[in-house]
């Protein structure tokens, strides 16, 4: 046992002394590595080399791009190219041009027949229905029999018209006779005068009951010569006043009607009207002659083109809408009076920046392209951009650029490439956009900073963003640019901080304001249909 135990307390010594060397060792090799600079990887290649550039310069934040062009939701990173790596790579530039956007408007509507072409068919004369050849539904032609009335006024003016005709007969024999008595002395000028007198009323009495028989709808050949008086009749014809379709029907056999009664109601359903709810703030998209489509559910594959053409002058008091009537062709019949249809309406649309489509790239999630500042060719700014409609080779841009600023058009993959070998990041120190539309606002001057900064564009829908994150107790600046006339957001007002200023078009409007401890500050259009707010922190 004593021998053992001095062998036994070696062992235990000599690993404890190894674990503390390989600690000790640790420690060593975390001190050097911390005191000394890890060399980059491009490090001691020529600078004019393509693979050996300048160092990057620190990135840029939001909105410090050479071109002025407004903030966006991350902030610029700039990436440096020699003139001989620009050359290299094929890189062109274009400016950013002007374009107009397709705004489509996209209305419930219902299906109403062309006013203009929808008659109501009434009789002429009092009486009663006889018979009826016209059914709900049918198609009528133009002068087509649709209902038979006896009418016992028309009667009346037949024999008045007759018994007219026949005392003028009397008057024109009484009237010969009398003046060749006068020729021969054997009756006095006063009795021939007489006879003319009474002459010109007979005449005036056939005329009135001659013009009664064509108000009521008799034929003139038919008022002439006796052989047309044998075969009169006391029914009248309702003839059909146009080509159409028979969507009402009030006559039967037996009903006694009258000139205001209305027997029929007959539409040419060739064209119809798509009568549609527009909201107060899109008035401003549709305009009489705006093109729109009209699709049903009954046809899907039938796309109907018409256009506006008529707006309501007057908004429902309730809904704060207002009609508007598309007129479109129906050939076929294929729209049915009541159906409900979608209307879709191609507004003109406002001025809008776009790019060529070769210069958007990805990066992440992110939509970017590359600015070029024209007093250094050799900076090229990473400009994140929220797109919109594509045309052509061209792509419109919602946020992000303005007209004029120079982008790269050809080579851009190469720009792309370029940044992420040397691993050029964007500055952290600016909270990301936030999910759900909110977005954080970045200290204008960085961490030292005393003035918190954010940009709001104003455009046909509304504020974008609607939401912004300010740092409660610190001076903000909120800048407001309105982009379109589309909008009814020509002013913005914060009514807990009783500011309202005018938003010029596509003019910067700065807003300062220090955030409450605690709260949000809501804002909204000067008629409070469009609506935000700033979230203190």
């Amino acid at each position: 046992m004593t021998r053992e135990s001095p062998v036994t307390f070696s062992r235990a010594t000599a690993g404890a002394a190894a674990i503390a060397l390989l600690m000790a060792g640790a420690g060593a090799t975390y001190l050097l590595m911390r005191g000394s600079p890890v060399a980059h990887p491009t490090a001691g290649k020529p600078a004019g080399d393509v693979g050996g550039r300048p160092p990057a310069p620190a990135a840029l934040s939001a909105g410090a791009s050479p071109t002025g062009a407004g903030s966006t939701s991350m902030p610029d990173v700039v990436v440096p190219l020699t003139p001989d790596a620009v050359k290299r790579a094929g890189i062109m530039t274009a400016p950013v041009s002007t374009g107009t956007s397709a705004a489509e408007l996209r209305l419930p509507g219902v299906v109403q027949p062309n006013a203009y072409r929808q008659v109501l068919v009434t009789p002429l004369v009092s009486g009663r229905v006889t018979r009826v050849s016209a059914e709900l539904g049918e198609r009528v032609r133009r002068g087509q029999a649709m209902a038979h009335i006896y009418s016992p006024e028309l009667a009346e003016v037949q024999t008045r018209y007759v018994s007219a005709r026949a005392a003028l007969d009397a008057h024109d024999r009484e009237l010969q006779r009398t003046q060749k008595l006068v020729e021969i002395g054997a009756a006095s000028r006063q009795e021939l005068e007489r006879i003319h007198a009474e002459h010109a009323a007979q005449t005036a009495a056939v005329r009135s009951a001659r013009s009664q028989l064509e108000l009521l709808g008799m034929p003139p050949s038919a008022l002439d010569g006796d052989r047309g008086a044998q075969q009169w009749s006391a029914t009248i014809t309702v003839p059909a006043p146009l080509d159409g379709v028979v969507t009402e029907r009030g006559a039967n056999v037996g009903l006694n009607v009258t000139p205001a009664s209305t027997l029929f109601t007959v539409v040419d359903l060739s064209t119809v009207w798509i009568v549609a709810d527009v909201y107060e703030r899109d008035l401003a998209g549709v305009r009489v002659g705006s093109a729109a489509t009209v699709t049903t559910t009954a046809y899907p594959d039938l796309a109907v083109k018409g256009r506006v053409s008529y707006i309501d002058p007057r908004v429902n008091a309730e809904t704060r809408t207002a009609q508007v009537r598309v007129e479109v062709p129906n050939p076929r019949g294929d729209l049915r009076l009541g159906m409900f249809a979608d209307v879709v309406v191609t507004g003109a649309g406002s001025a809008v920046p776009m790019v060529p489509r070769s210069a958007v790239q990805n990066v992440g999630d992110r939509t970017i392209v590359y600015l070029v500042d024209p007093k250094d060719p050799g900076r090229f700014v990473e400009r994140e951009v929220r797109l919109g409609q594509p045309d052509g080779n061209q792509v419109q841009v919602a946020s992000g650029v303005q007209p004029g600023d120079l982008v790269v058009a050809e080579g851009s993959f190469f720009v792309k490439a370029e940044r992420e070998r040397l691993g050029l990041k964007a500055p952290v120190d600016r909270p990301a956009a936030r999910a759900g539309g909110e977005s954080g606002a970045a200290s204008n001057g960085g961490a030292n900073s005393r003035v918190q900064t954010a940009r709001i564009t104003v455009n046909a829908q509304g504020f974008e963003p609607a939401r912004v994150t300010l740092t409660a107790a610190t001076r903000a600046r909120l800048t407001f640019v309105r982009t379109t006339d589309s909008t009814c957001a020509t002013e913005v007002v914060f009514p807990s901080l009783n500011i309202k200023r005018a938003l010029p078009l596509n003019q910067a409007v700065d807003i300062e304001f220090t955030p409450p401890e605690s709260g949000d500050v809501a804002f909204a259009c000067g008629m409070d249909m469009f609506k935000g707010a700033v979230v203190v922190r």
